[in-house]
């Protein structure tokens, strides 16, 4: 698990394709201070698993389902990545709950400044992601855990302020460029429960005092969400 906070820029060093795999090998400073084989690092907010390290970068695996998802096929030597470390179990909740499982890319429509900020137009590639983008909610862009500003029916804007475009690669897009993008966990979650109806004993169990399939609070702390 992430939190969407960025730990540093990393520089994409080499990259090895065959078919629709590749491995990454990333030029990185700070997330190596404590890495293990084994551990998970966020790039551009996909969880990637550390295949190799030494004093000056590590490399990892992208699968075929990785690289289908997710805009991490179009990097080339040379381009810059938002890298992350999972959450210490004792560390703290900086952002958001993020997984670094992408749900889609995005467009960026447009990026223009608002007095100390800079406002981002986003279009998703798949628009039935928008249901869980709501306004003063989370949205992860390219890893980096972010405050939907408004919602529409086929874009969402994010504002972001200086620190956050210093230190990420936010810096660098434009208009026309993709990103990757994860919803909030707890929107798909619930809605997952919902489509069950019934919950685990099937259609008949809100007549055995069971889930009738609507949000009620009764519901959400059947399930543990309240």
């Amino acid at each position: 698990m992430f939190t969407g906070i960025i730990e540093e820029i990393g520089t994409m060093k080499r990259i090895d394709r065959q078919g629709q795999a590749m491995v990454l090998t990333i030029g990185a400073r700070r997330v190596l201070e404590d890495v293990k084989l084994g551990d998970s690092i966020a790039v551009n907010g996909v969880c990637l698993t550390v295949i190799a390290f030494d004093s000056a970068g590590f490399s990892v695996d992208v699968m075929p389902e990785t690289f289908r998802r997710t805009t991490l096929e179009r990097l080339s030597i040379g381009s810059q990545v938002n890298l992350e470390r999972a959450m210490a179990a004792n560390g703290r909740f900086g952002g958001h709950i993020v997984q670094g499982h992408v749900d889609a890319t995005g467009r960026i429509a447009s990026r223009r400044p608002e007095e100390n900020a800079v406002v981002f137009r986003i279009e998703p590639g798949d628009p039935g992601l928008l249901k869980y983008v709501i306004p003063h909610g989370s949205i992860t862009i390219d890893g980096i855990s972010l405050t939907v500003v408004e919602s529409g029916e086929t874009h969402f804007t994010v504002s972001i302020i200086p620190h956050t475009l210093a230190e990420t690669v936010l810096q660098h897009k434009k208009a026309g460029d993709e990103v990757n993008l994860e919803a909030d966990v707890l929107g798909k979650y619930i809605e997952r429960l919902l489509g069950f109806g019934g919950g685990p004993g099937g259609a008949g169990a809100a007549g055995r005092g069971g889930s009738t399939g609507k949000l009620t609070a009764s519901m959400l702390a059947e399930h543990g969400f309240l």
